[in-house]
């Protein structure tokens, strides 16, 4: 779920940042617009985690997981 957040507040923060209104960023992300509304609104519940990784891609972002042994 943690992983799923981050990747979505990256994403709000990129649309918002490139000026784009959902239905440009949409047709750039190559999803729909009421996809974008949905990431958006933070509908986190939408949206499985590599669903958000290739919208990420797309969107021009680099993505990293990194695991480690727990402490």
């Amino acid at each position: 779920m943690k992983l799923r957040s981050q990747l979505m507040s990256a994403l709000k923060e990129r649309i918002a940042r490139s000026g784009m209104n959902q239905a440009q960023a949409a047709k750039q992300l190559g999803v729909t617009q009421s996809r974008i509304s949905d990431l958006m609104r933070g509908k986190i519940q939408l949206f499985a985690l590599d669903a958000l990784v290739n919208l990420a891609t797309a969107a021009g972002l680099h993505v990293e997981i990194v695991v480690r042994e727990a402490a």
